[in-house]
């Protein structure tokens, strides 16, 4: 049972992603640019976020510790999250929304794949198999079809 309930979490998360391109496209527009969109958007998450943290640190009682095993942990997640916000921005209008979460899980899923397979920060080691190279394919042939008919 946890693990539908964990299976339904990502999917809501994913739905939720599909709703953040439109809006911060319209977002954009009003702005009259988009990298500014994406900053908008940053500042308002961050906003979120520390007073989540602030919330969470009362709940449980202790404070997050800054201590990463690389300094450039600090900024990669960021760095990544910025560049997929604001090409999700300017690609939106061009692509669709439809097409553009297909072509966004697509690249997801052949990226999970790789690091699944190197076990990247410790993930654990997942062989690439037939079926998962199958379901790739499908999910390309999908994202295909759904931006070209």
């Amino acid at each position: 049972m946890t693990q539908l309930l964990w299976s339904l979490l990502g999917i809501l998360s994913g739905a939720l992603i599909a709703f953040q391109a439109p809006i911060n496209t319209q977002l954009g527009r009003g702005l009259g640019m988009p990298l500014a969109a994406a900053c908008v958007s940053f500042i308002a998450g961050t906003f979120i976020l520390i007073v989540a943290t602030a919330v969470m640190t009362r709940v449980q009682g202790t404070a997050p510790s800054f201590r990463a095993p690389a300094p450039w942990l600090f900024i990669a997640g960021g760095l990544l999250g910025a560049v997929y916000v604001t090409t999700s921005i300017m690609l939106i209008p061009r692509l669709g929304a439809a097409a553009l979460m297909a072509f966004l899980m697509t690249g997801q899923l052949l990226a999970s794949m790789f690091l699944d397979r190197i076990g990247f920060l410790g993930l654990a080691v997942r062989e690439i198999s037939l079926g998962r190279v199958m379901g790739a394919l499908l999910l390309l042939s999908g994202a295909l079809m759904i931006r070209f008919t």
